[in-house]
């Protein structure tokens, strides 16, 4: 071949690899923005202290029907769990990881254990940090209360709320704007309410998202209600003023019946004993009274705190309304991915009265007249013990503990473009760690395994999209821990212990109030049970328990 046809043919191969390559990247393009198209915005909301069985679409009386309306056409996960409290809670959410794997076994205060850092481990990568890299845009409103201080380091774009728990829901100052450079609302005075509030900045944040609609939105809406303190309007709380008269007895009764109607739990399904319950400092249990065993003026302050938590949750539910409105009004509903959950069962802090002030053994009989000042801006009330055993009907126990009250969690997934199975019910198993694999499925982002240079953790969960479309799931084991009590979840069998107690052994799929311990019928299943969650505790630096949690209320164990 002589010089010049070689010329030539090297000239043709140029222009043949040059429209070959122009095809690849043209046909990329295409792809990424029909891709782009179809993947969904995520709106994810999380209550705070919710219980069980408050929604009204999980048999409970408070008026709800924004969410009763994404149950009713979307997909209920009846035995969906979290870790039994907040911080642990919001790290698994944020991260897709088990809590003390990241730092956050306890809370937010440092007990100089790996497990027990206090704060989301720096290593750990957040959703928020993956989504943004896979093009969406990132947005918090709410509660965020991991240990550091700043949430757009660490995936966020735009971050309204507490960095803590709320301390109160109606002082404008206790709430955070960030970045700090950003404009804010202005309220009236006396108009300032914090779920109202979080809700506004929720709106402004999808606007923003909408300015790029070539990148779909992540937004993570983070409520402290119903969280203490019980804080509410006032017109909010005398619509239910009259409600909780009968007491947490009948109420129990009545949404056990309403849960079996819809469908929630099991026909044979048997409503536990009234709870025991550990006042502020002490290690000995009591149980909480009955109803008309109280002394009239005590079961109108009672009634009062329960009408006011009741409000909170009926104003949450307003709000997320609100939320739906602009999804609708956009033309996005249908293409929204939106789960809701809560981040533990509803909290007994302390005893039957609940606390007043602080939290604290404080606590304030109202009556008469007084009973309208509850719920103000000068007040700071607990719902107790006994209301919060009604929440989480028909469960035994409370937040902080992993019987099924503090860990069972109402679970509800919406996304008509892809899931029609419309007011459908899922009983299998899910938790909380699901929710990060789930998100990115739907965000059509793979999970990175090296992240700025170094390897990332596995994640332990795995997406809730096939659960939610009726495919077969693969068997599972669930792993719970804090402060000491502690569970294990696999297939029908359940193993849970109190601090300091032996294991108990229970049929879930029988017993789920957990009322018939078959550890002694099956003492090898228990001890083999009880290996594996050693063997998981070691791995994800839950052992050695700390000597110290460094708080009052927690008594020390007995030597």
């Amino acid at each position: 071949m002589n010089s010049s046809a070689l010329s030539y043919l090297k000239l043709g191969l140029i222009a043949f690899v040059a429209v070959f390559l122009t095809d690849i990247c043209c046909s990329r393009q295409v792809w990424s923005a029909e891709n782009e198209q179809q993947r969904p915005n995520i709106l994810l909301i999380v209550a705070d202290d919710l219980g069980y069985s408050d929604l009204g679409c999980f048999g409970g009386e408070i008026e709800t029907p924004h969410l009763d309306s994404l149950a009713a056409k979307g997909v209920r996960l009846t035995q969906f769990y979290n870790t039994g409290r907040c911080c642990p809670s919001r790290g698994s959410l944020m991260t897709g990881q088990y809590p003390h794997r990241i730092g956050l076994g306890h809370m937010t205060r440092n007990l100089n254990q790996r497990g027990y850092q206090g704060h989301i481990a720096d290593e750990a990568i957040t959703i928020a940090q993956i989504l943004q890299r896979g093009g969406y845009r990132t947005f918090l409103s709410g509660k965020w209360h991991l240990g550091t201080e700043d949430p757009t380091k660490l995936g966020f774009e735009e971050f309204y709320g507490t960095l803590v728990s709320a301390k109160t829901f109606w002082d404008v100052n206790h709430f955070t704007r960030l970045p700090a450079s950003r404009a804010t609302h202005t309220y009236p005075k006396g108009e300032f309410y914090g779920t109202d509030a979080v809700t506004d900045y929720a709106i402004d944040f999808m606007h923003m998202g909408r300015r790029t609609p070539d990148q779909p939105w992540f937004l993570y809406l983070a409520y402290n209600a119903p969280h203490f303190p019980l804080h509410a309007p006032k017109e909010d709380i005398l619509k239910y003023a009259d409600r909780y008269h009968i007491g947490w007895d009948q109420v129990r009764k009545q949404r056990l019946a309403r849960m079996k109607s819809l469908g929630i739990v099991p026909q044979n399904t048997k409503l536990s004993p009234r709870s025991r319950y550990w006042d502020w400092g002490e290690s000995e249990s009591r149980v909480n009274p009955a109803w008309d065993s109280l002394p009239t003026d005590r079961r109108g302050d009672l009634a009062r705190r329960m009408a006011i938590f009741a409000a909170m949750v009926d104003r949450m539910d307003r709000n997320i309304g609100r939320v739906l409105t602009s999804l609708r009004q956009n033309n996005e509903l249908e293409n929204t991915l939106i789960i809701f959950t809560s981040d533990n069962g509803a909290c007994a802090e302390w005893d039957p009265h609940g606390f007043d002030i602080k939290s604290s053994r404080n606590n304030t009989l109202y009556w008469g007249n007084q009973l309208d000042k509850m719920g103000g801006p000068d007040t700071h009330h607990s719902v107790g013990s006994g209301w919060a055993n009604a929440s989480n009907t028909p469960w035994r126990l409370y937040k902080h503990y992993n019987h099924e009250g503090g860990i069972a969690s109402p679970g509800i997934v919406h996304w008509p473009a892809q899931v029609q199975q419309t007011g459908t019910i899922r009983s299998n198993p899910a938790h909380i760690i699901d929710i990060a694999p789930t998100l990115l499925e739907a965000a059509q982002v793979s999970y990175p395994s090296q992240w700025d240079g170094h390897a990332t953790l596995p994640l332990p969960g795995q997406s809730l999209m096939p659960l939610v479309k009726g495919q077969k799931q693969t068997a599972r084991t669930l792993y719970f821990e804090h402060q000491g009590n502690r569970a294990l979840r696999e297939g029908r069998w359940k193993l849970s212990a109190l601090r300091g107690e032996p294991w108990e052994l229970y049929d879930i799929s029988q017993d789920r109030t957990e009322l018939n311990n078959l550890a002694q019928q099956y003492p090898d299943l228990t001890k083999q049970m009880a290996q594996k969650w050693n063997v998981w505790a070691k791995e994800n630096f839950v052992l050695p328990f700390p000597k110290d949690y460094r708080i009052d209320y927690l008594a020390p164990l007995a030597k």
